[in-house]
């Protein structure tokens, strides 16, 4: 990340740079080309597709422009808008044109500056894109290439599945809801094993009912299901008894719970298999052995930070990963008032619910994070709140990981404390 201020920005737009505005769209890409002060060398946009016939047409148009104009360097800005500039981004990274993201509130913002009209369209918003990139006013993004490719996908894939099975098991505890109210009176958790494995044979209560106590206990022997017993059959046989769930439409009650233990044991095993894969996959970073020093961090804080930060040799200072997780601190001051400060939520919010789940899990387990919390949150002047307190904790926490992953230093708890300087009272 050299060279990230506005000024370095604005420096790097030179005579000899040629900016494009790209207006991204699903099927259809509207670019237009301007030199460093503005002036625009096409009288109409260029448009092209999204695929490789469109993106080497588009590169073609780039190089006459290019040679026509005498320019070395080309500045390709874009809005980010969803996955559609996945591809278009990844072609311009392979031919050493680095794509570059503008705001897209500021292009919203900033689109009545030339005409004074609110209006929005293909051909205007590549101009007013290319005009926030020569202000300086725009991102590198970073497109994880090898091994950060794969975590990251796979992190991602991971979370869909894990979003699918919440989803599954809510419907299932609907479903108990109105078929088999009592079963939460034997099992707490829906998605309990014993209870399933009798579900997916007798479904409704009067179906357990006939299965009987014996019939019950049979299933488990048979599974060799351990911790489930003829005590558990008997409780869920006397609760079936004494259901008070709906039982019209008991035929396609029992297909709707088929479905969704189906559809619960697919999506368990897709969790499985990614977990394995990821596990497989996280071993070939460098400096995950000695994130997993830390008491406190597992193999789950560990991935996930991985999948979101990326190839971390990228930053120079851990104060961008912690903007880059939305833990800026952002002040709110005028004049005399003195407003309380906040972060600023702005970033990836994986990684930074990653970090604030790793706070919780280090001052629970880790003595040195412990202290530094209770100092935070007993300390005489400005005391933090245990919610301040643990941002802060997770902002510590993203300062170590740096420095495990950007040196030869292994985890020392004593030492990290003895390096925090503290102002000292008057």
């Amino acid at each position: 990340m050299d060279c990230n201020t506005q000024n370095a920005k604005i420096a790097a737009i030179t005579e000899k740079t040629l900016v494009v505005g790209i207006d991204i769209g699903s099927e259809t890409h509207y670019a237009r080309a301007f030199d460093w002060r503005g002036y625009e060398y096409t009288r109409k946009p260029f448009i092209f597709n999204n695929n490789k016939e469109g993106f080497e047409a588009f590169l073609t148009w780039i190089e006459e422009l290019k040679s026509e104009h005498g320019k070395d360097r080309i500045v390709p800005g874009m809005e980010p808008t969803g996955h559609y500039w996945f591809n278009l981004g990844s072609f311009l990274q392979d031919h050493e044109m680095r794509p570059v993201h503008v705001n897209p509130h500021h292009v919203k913002k900033s689109k009545e500056l030339d005409d004074n009209n609110p209006s929005k369209n293909d051909r205007k918003d590549p101009k007013v894109i290319a005009g926030l990139v020569n202000e300086g006013r725009y991102n590198y993004p970073y497109i994880p290439v090898g091994i950060y490719a794969d975590i990251r996908n796979l992190s991602n894939l991971r979370l869909q599945v894990q979003s699918e099975l919440t989803r599954i098991k809510n419907r299932i505890a609907r479903w108990f809801a109105i078929y088999f109210p009592n079963y939460k009176d034997v099992y707490r958790n829906p998605d309990a094993v014993s209870g399933l494995m009798i579900l997916k044979q007798a479904p409704l209560p009067e179906d357990i009912v006939k299965l009987g106590v014996d019939g019950v206990n049979k299933i488990w022997r048979d599974a060799k299901l351990r911790g489930a017993g003829m005590k558990r059959a008997k409780t869920l046989v006397t609760a079936a008894e004494h259901s008070v769930g709906c039982t019209e439409a008991s035929e396609s009650a029992r297909y709707e719970i088929k479905i969704l233990l189906s559809d619960f044991d697919l999506y368990a095993e897709r969790e499985a298999e990614l977990v394995s894969m990821i596990d497989e996959k996280i071993k070939e970073i460098p400096y995950i052995d000695k994130l997993l020093e830390i008491k406190g961090v597992g193999i789950k804080t560990a991935v996930g930070f991985v999948a979101e930060v990326g190839d971390i040799s990228r930053f120079d200072d851990p104060k961008q990963i912690q903007k880059l997780a939305g833990y800026a601190i952002v002040a709110n001051e005028s004049g005399k008032h003195k407003g309380e400060h906040h972060i600023s939520y702005r970033g990836r919010k994986r990684l930074r619910y990653v970090m604030y789940e790793a706070a919780i899990s280090v001052v629970a387990h880790n003595a040195e994070f412990k202290e530094i919390h209770q100092h935070f949150i007993t300390r005489e002047k400005n005391p933090l709140k245990k919610m301040q307190s643990m941002i802060a904790v997770a902002c510590k926490l993203l300062r170590v990981f740096y420095m495990l992953a950007t040196t030869d230093n292994h985890y020392d708890g004593q030492k990290m404390l003895n390096d925090i300087r503290r102002p000292v009272a008057a």
